[in-house]
């Protein structure tokens, strides 16, 4: 902008438009809390594949409910899920050493990437060679890990990371310990030497990477810590599972929406309730929804009316229960048929729906087909109209579309309840707008709080909202109708603007869905033709 105007003409000024645009954040990245037979313990991981899952915590295991759900997450509509592997029991690595040339010392001590016997088992696990063929063999070697798997003719080697012209000296840029740790999926090594290089099994002339008889095993006492389904599991899970849920925390700036913990399905009652009524508190400070799993003991209607009236404390805005669990083919056991809670499947069709048509549309209805599973209890019309009421999302099959979701209500949304957030898209879109907002709008922190900036705010979160209007969100013929955005002296008084807070009302018009449809049909009587 020029700073005085010193002749005569045409002065182009640019003035900011004052707009900040909000983003919509996520709807449907899922997470699950489980064991799983592989993988890191001390963090969420981001996963956009089942195959990237398979790679990072080793797919479907028999002990794992979760292993399972991610596999249908992906399955039904499913793209990024939150993965957070727990231990209860001392989990170990398994473990070898590798000595050196002269005097046998041992040089490093190589433990695999995150516990579990996957390392170390009867069916295979990890191995790490080295050989000397390097730019200098007296001061540099190479390192060679091998995952495999043994089979009726030897072993098949699944992947292989070759790690090379590593050093023993601390001070170098390829110190083994920095280049290794920080590259390998694999292993992770410690110094045990004085900067001695770790021999070649063979002659130093090996050439790519050692012969398989060069290959040393990991081993050592590696274990998954107490097994799924033990007593001691059943007493530690617990809190396992709530300490797992709370690594969540560390993932920003990303987030999660959707919440499935299916092992506490399989622990006793009280631990169950203890982990679902946890999950649900966590929820709700974090904006999103979790999908409860009910036990596999209940398969009739009235074991899951049962279930619900003992388990009241567990009725919460920000969950849903579905009924009855699943059945899938179990690769694992010759295709046969496995009982799984429909929390991944469930999820997996939030995320498709969320993403064909929108978060303000039911995940639910004859678009909601169940892919890859069975629903082993077939209700009809009178028993789905006893569990509706009471707020239990019903899975059914009907001819030509097959198993669908045939239900949408949160588990506040029991007809007696009366809750304003009875019905899932409701809810979930009030979570969306909210992160949204919350997310959008930090820049508002520190601001000068007067009516430059409530004029700002309200043109921000109107043009957000206005797009969520044209996109068919909500209720209503115009934005008038559909929703409101508040922002001036009304809503934020002196006295709040001495405290330094702005206050923001926005209101919407949610589209509920048509969860009854009424025909009416009238006959016409004694009409004559003219």
């Amino acid at each position: 902008m020029p700073g005085t105007y010193t002749y005569p003409g045409v002065y182009i000024e640019e003035i900011p438009s004052g707009v900040r645009t909000i983003v919509g954040v996520s709807t449907s990245d899922t997470a699950f809390v489980d064991f799983f037979a592989r993988g890191p313990v001390d963090k969420a991981v981001r996963i956009t594949s089942f195959s990237e899952f398979e790679r990072r915590f080793g797919g479907l295991d028999t002990r794992s409910e979760a292993s399972y759900a991610v596999q249908q997450f992906y399955l039904n509509g499913g793209s990024v899920a939150w993965v957070v592997r727990i231990t209860a029991g001392e989990a170990r690595a398994a473990t070898c050493k590798l000595y050196g040339g002269y005097g046998g010392n041992e040089v490093l001590e190589v433990s695999a990437a995150s516990p579990g016997v996957w390392a170390a088992s009867s069916k295979g696990g990890l191995e790490v060679g080295v050989d000397l063929k390097t730019k200098d063999p007296a001061q540099y070697f190479n390192l060679v890990v091998r995952e495999f798997v043994n089979t009726d003719g030897g072993k098949r080697v699944l992947a292989t990371e070759v790690h090379r012209n590593l050093s023993m000296d601390k001070t170098h840029a390829r110190y083994a310990i920095n280049v290794v740790n920080d590259a390998s999926d694999f292993i992770r090594l410690k110094d045990l030497s004085l900067g001695e290089l770790p021999a070649a099994a063979s002659d130093a002339d090996v050439i790519n990477e050692p012969r398989d008889s060069d290959f040393t095993a990991l081993g050592g006492s590696p274990s998954d810590g107490y097994e799924p389904g033990s007593t001691e599991w059943d007493n530690a899970a617990g809190e396992a599972l709530k300490d797992g849920t709370g690594l969540l925390d560390r993932i920003a700036p990303y987030i999660f929406n959707i919440l499935c913990i299916p092992a506490a399905a399989r622990l006793p009652e009280s631990s169950m309730r203890a982990v679902y009524s946890e999950a649900e508190k966590y929820c709700l400070d974090k904006r999103a929804f979790l999908i409860l799993d009910i036990p596999y003991e209940v398969a009739t209607k009235e074991q899951m009316i049962e279930f619900v009236e003992e388990n009241t404390a567990l009725r919460h805005r920000n969950a849903a229960v579905y009924f009855p669990r699943l059945e899938i083919p179990d690769v694992l056991n010759e295709n046969r048929p496995r009982d799984v809670g429909p929390s991944g499947t469930v999820a997996g069709l939030y995320a498709q729906t969320d993403s064909l048509r929108g978060v303000w549309k039911a995940p639910a209805g004859t678009e909601a087909v169940l892919r890859g599973a069975t629903i082993p209890v077939k209700l009809t019309d009178l028993e789905n109209g006893a569990l509706n009421p009471l707020g239990v999302n019903v899975l059914r099959s009907f001819p030509v579309f097959g198993g669908v979701i045939w239900g949408a209500r949160t588990l506040d949304g029991a007809d007696v309840q009366a809750s304003e957030w009875k019905y899932i898209p409701v809810r979930r879109m009030a979570l969306y707008i909210e992160e949204s907002l919350y997310q959008g709008l930090k820049w508002v922190v520190f601001e000068p709080n007067d009516e430059p900036l409530w004029a700002q705010i309200r043109l921000n979160v109107g043009a957000f909202m206005q797009d969520l209007f044209r996109q068919g969100a909500f209720q209503g013929r115009t934005p008038r109708e559909a929703y409101f955005v508040k922002c001036d002296k009304e809503t934020t008084t002196p006295s709040d603007v001495s405290r330094g807070i702005v206050n923001i009302l926005v209101g919407f018009a949610p589209l509920r869905p048509a969860e009854f449809v009424v025909i009416k049909i009238q006959q016409m009587a004694g009409q004559t033709q003219t």
